[in-house]
């Protein structure tokens, strides 16, 4: 295989796995990719740096087309600069493939690495970015129950170990080994068919999808005036449109063409009003909480007395305000602050745009209790990812661990308009759903708002742009699942595996250096041959 073919199978199949994510549901075309890659960098010799450039390209390949969104508004440069920094950990894992495939049983090993190169840049910098999980690509798969064994990390894994066992599969086929049948069997059991029955371990665990009681839950979609980095400038207006589509399903409910929400789910920004602050705002949330006669949960922008502004979700019981709340923890870099600020305002006239919010603590719990003569579900605990923070596992992973018994995920795409963004984000709702076997409520300033069941299917969703309403009667669960049990660790063993295979490979090859034995079990420096064997 010349270089100049795996230059371009590199970057090919980076650009195949991004054709495998959502909205297109193409998922099976991500083990694809990864058996091609994994082929690239375990066949011919390939060193380090070679296994480093490969890497980089498949991950440029992949990114590029996957985040377009992040520059509609602000121009190409912090798109094509988060790609470049992004690309560098699939760079990483070329790095670890190409000494790992030295080493028997290589599939598992290539695989833990894309598992070791996942971790890393979830992790760092700025807290890590794990927009392109493999997981996340995997809401309409096969595989998708895996995730309630080991979340998405094990998900991701398996997605990956699929693709370097069809990679080995296809090796053992094209070299015509004199123990070709055996090398088949032994590479199917040990890489395509762990996941398989990973998945069907995982969906004879499922638990029940109508829960342990049903509620009725509302998610709200108002819509914005108009798309954009400045839709803030109408701030009134979305809130505005968040009332009257409320109280549009309050009419509903009072002519019987709909059931009577238990609790109400706005969108994240729905009110950029401080309603803490604002008292018009705050009689405008009351009058609708008080006519649709159950709690809001009201995403809202609060400022602090330091000048500083945090992303927080209220519960909005009528005329009494607010109850609990919870205040975004994991924020957006160049987005909801800027590091370095002095910095980047080198690079973008938008540097200036980004927030000043400070993250929250807290476990992401909010409770939602029968107030009166609000009918609100006594003590139902709303476990809540706002927008970014679904992305990341610790984030439902400890709400769900302290008693959540349903998702909101209250998100704001209007600022990234017509993009796949949307669609990209609401997959990852549906992983998370069935990680933690919990109904998920997904409720957009502009859409696309779902209602997710546990099995990690969409029972309910609107339209982009559209001002809309769900209504659904949704079981509620206290069952925790295995993910949630291990949280972490599934993650942190596979890095741990990749990082142990790689310094084996590496203590293999030196020895190899010195004695002439390879990490495949050859002796290389074997004695002259003599006679008639020295041909």
């Amino acid at each position: 295989m010349s270089v100049l073919v795996r230059l371009v199978l590199a970057a090919g199949s980076g650009g195949l796995l991004f054709l495998s994510f959502p909205p297109r549901p193409l998922w099976f075309l991500a083990p694809i990719a990864i058996a091609i890659i994994a082929s690239v960098l375990s066949t011919g010799g390939v060193g380090k740096k070679g296994g480093f450039l490969y890497g980089y390209l498949f991950g440029l390949g992949f990114f590029l087309p996957l985040l377009p969104w992040i520059g509609v508004y602000v121009g190409p440069l912090p798109w094509i600069a988060l790609c470049v920094a992004e690309a560098l950990f699939v760079g990483i894992f070329g790095i670890v493939a190409v000494l790992v495939s030295r080493l028997r049983f290589a599939p598992l090993w290539i695989a833990a690495a894309w598992s070791l190169a996942e971790w890393l840049r979830s992790s760092a910098p700025f807290g890590g970015l794990p927009w392109g999980r493999l997981a996340f690509g995997q809401s309409e798969s096969l595989l998708l129950p895996v995730a309630e064994l080991g979340g998405a990390p094990l998900l991701s894994f398996a997605v990956a170990l699929t693709g370097t066992g069809l990679a080995a599969l296809i090796r053992v086929v094209a070299t015509a080994e004199r123990r070709t049948v055996r090398g088949v069997a032994g590479t199917l059991a040990l890489t395509v068919f762990w996941p398989v029955v990973a998945a069907i371990v995982g969906t004879t665990l499922a638990g029940p999808t109508e829960g342990d009681r049903t509620i009725t839950v509302a998610a709200i979609q108002g819509s914005v005036p108009k798309l954009g980095l400045d839709f803030n400038s109408q701030r009134r207006k979305v809130l505005d449109n968040h009332v009257q589509e409320t109280l549009r399903l309050a009419d509903e409910v009072d002519a019987g063409r709909q059931p009577k929400p238990d609790v109400v789910v706005w969108p994240e920004n729905a009110s950029d009003i401080d309603p803490l602050r604002n008292s018009d705002a705050a009689i405008e949330i009351s009058a609708a909480s008080e006519r649709i006669g159950a709690p809001i949960l009201v995403g809202a922008v609060l400022v602090n007395s330091d000048g500083t502004t945090t992303n927080s979700v209220l519960v909005w019981n009528g005329d009494r305000g607010v109850g609990e709340r919870h205040d975004k923890k994991i924020i957006q870099p160049f987005g909801e602050y800027l590091p370095y600020r002095s910095f980047f305002r080198l690079f973008s006239s938008y540097a200036d745009s980004a927030g000043n919010f400070v993250p929250g603590d807290g476990n992401g719990v909010v409770h939602v209790n029968d107030n009166r003569d609000l009918s609100g579900p006594a003590d139902l605990a709303v476990g809540v990812a706002t927008c970014y923070e679904v992305a990341f596992d610790r984030a439902l992973h400890e709400s769900v661990e302290s008693g959540a018994q349903i998702i909101a995920v209250p998100t704001n795409n209007a600022t990234f308009g017509d993009t796949e963004m949307t669609y990209q984000q609401l997959a990852m709702s549906r992983v998370r759903a069935v990680e933690h076997s919990r109904t998920v409520v997904v409720a957009a300033t502009s859409g696309v708002s779902a209602i997710v069941a546990p099995d990690g299917s969409v029972t309910e969703r609107t339209n982009l742009f559209d001002a809309d309403f769900l209504v659904s009667s949704v079981g509620i669960r206290s069952g925790i699942t295995l993910a949630t049990r291990l949280g972490a660790i599934p993650e942190y063993v596979l890095a741990a595996v990749a990082v142990l295979a790689g310094a084996v490979a590496v203590f293999s090859t030196r020895r190899g250096a010195a004695t002439g034995y390879s990490p495949g079990g050859e002796t290389t420096n074997r004695p002259p041959a003599v006679g008639k064997d020295a041909r």
